[in-house]
């Protein structure tokens, strides 16, 4: 008896290790998996996924394989929380310049219908580009300067008399008549690069600042534009009361501090906008982050802030996180981002990835209702531009003749601009500095994911929305949008 118990207890350890053995084997299996190899994918998934890879072999293309169920593991893990919930989105899209319109009314009827659809009509095989910005008379990619009120030397006109936007007749309004025809619900932005000359201290359209005796008058050269545009059925939603106002070195330009900015737009543009009946709303600043002061400054005076809907921002200059130190200040008043440019001499791979993480993902996350890239289009030559203006501004697109070329900016907004439509709430998700991302819900219900693999090598994830856990892989500096 006491040898069989003692048999039967070396059968029982011998038995024990074997299973001992087999769980580590498949313990180190296991990790193995999690450390290496990207989960299979397992099909059905009711997740789509749009890419582009910073290579450009993908570009901005569904995908029908890349993400598959969540399993157990160790991967980073991007939880989305949608009862968390932050700004509603205006939209995402480009500054129309007036070039851009050049070139986009000298294309042939059909090609330029088609481009017009791939661009606004918000569709299965288009990217829905919801918000535009235009220039109130020239911006500097015109080919040259010019306003809505321009006289000869000595000559004034301060009840608008002989106002007219019969430049703007020429490109910009039968192009954006076209548009609206396919996208009637766009938002429209007026930015103005300069005042009339005869308004301005140097009687320049470069630099100078606003004469205080035109202060009125140009309020009123306001109103005029927005209901000459009112007449031709093109509503202007916002005005930026003055692009760069701290750059005074581009042509067009002027100089307008935030002192002057404040007392224009309530002793002014505020109470002539009221009598007018005007509802377009009146956006500050319009340019850099580094200067919040600006704005706040603005709001903090009473008197003003009562017109204000909010602040525009470039990033030419400080860091995009600085714009919630003004949502902080005056968390009663909205944020946009209205403009950065392309470099033409910079490479695809390193714009995708700055303008993704500090713009579509960093400004959204710091309360901006827009995105909008600098600019739609111009041609190989980087044309038309004025005297002083941007030589080295890429567009969205590159258009010579009936030929179109999309650029990195083009897939930039796109990835946001198909899927964030108008109305779309930015809702909470944990940020990863090696994978930026930003969620959104949309006015239908589904859940956006925007990520940004920042680093340079392939990343495997996770992303956990809607009840509906997936793992995921990225190229580096790719781009990936999910949608449940």
């Amino acid at each position: 008896m006491k040898n069989k118990f003692i048999k039967l207890i070396k059968v029982l350890i011998i038995v024990i290790a074997c299973i001992g053995i087999q769980v580590g084997c498949q313990s180190c299996q296991k990790e193995n998996n999690e450390t290496h190899i990207p989960p299979p994918v397992i099909e059905p998934i009711n997740v789509e996924f749009y890419l582009t890879k910073a290579d450009q072999s993908i570009l901005f293309t569904k995908q029908s394989s890349g993400i598959s169920a969540y399993n157990e593991n160790s991967y980073a893990t991007i939880n989305v929380t949608p009862s968390i919930e932050y700004q509603e989105i205006d939209g995402f899209g480009y500054t129309l310049t007036g070039g851009s319109a050049l070139h986009i009314n000298n294309m042939s009827s059909s090609t330029r219908a088609n481009l017009l659809n791939e661009l606004f009509r918000y569709d299965e095989n288009n990217i829905g580009v919801s918000y535009l910005r235009i220039s109130i008379g020239a911006s500097d990619l015109d080919a040259a300067p010019f306003s809505y009120n321009d006289l000869p030397a000595g000559e004034t006109d301060i009840e608008m008399a002989k106002f007219s936007i019969n430049e703007d007749r020429k490109n910009l309004i039968p192009v954006l008549k076209e548009i609206l025809t396919i996208n009637p619900t766009i938002k429209i932005m007026g930015s103005p690069w300069s005042p009339p000359t005869w308004m301005k201290t140097n009687q320049n359209s470069k630099g100078g600042s606003l004469k205080p005796e035109y202060y009125d008058a140009y309020a009123t050269y306001f109103v005029k534009y927005i209901q000459a545009m009112a007449a031709e059925g093109i509503a202007i939603d916002a005005i930026t009361v003055q692009n760069e106002p701290l750059h005074p070195g581009n042509n067009p330009s002027l100089l307008m501090e935030a002192v002057d900015q404040a007392d224009f737009i309530k002793n002014h543009l505020g109470p002539t906008f009221e009598t007018a009946g005007i509802t377009t709303k009146i956006i500050i600043y319009d340019h850099n982050a580094d200067r919040t002061d600006y704005p706040i400054s603005i709001l903090n005076d009473i008197d003003a802030k009562k017109y204000i809907d909010g602040s525009a921002f470039h990033l030419y200059g400080g860091n995009i996180s600085d714009l919630s130190k003004v949502q902080t200040a005056h968390p009663d008043k909205n944020l946009y981002f209205t403009e950065q440019w392309v470099g033409a001499n910079e490479n695809f791979e390193d714009n995708l990835k700055w303008h993704t993480r500090e713009l579509i993902i960093g400004a959204t996350r710091n309360w901006c209702k827009t995105v909008l890239e600098w600019n739609l289009a111009a041609d190989s030559n980087l044309e038309p531009h004025t005297d002083g203006g941007c030589t080295e501004c890429l567009g969205a697109l590159t258009i010579d003749g009936n030929t179109v070329t999309k650029n990195v900016a083009y897939y930039i907004i796109a990835h946001a601009s198909k899927f964030v439509r108008p109305g779309s709430i930015r809702i909470n998700s944990n940020y990863i500095s090696e994978l930026p991302n930003v969620a959104f819900k949309t006015p239908n219900g589904e859940i956006v994911v925007i990520v940004l693999n920042n680093t340079g090598v392939q990343k495997t994830f996770n992303i956990n929305a809607e009840d509906e856990a997936i793992t995921t892989t990225l190229d580096a500096g790719s781009v990936g949008t999910y949608i449940w």
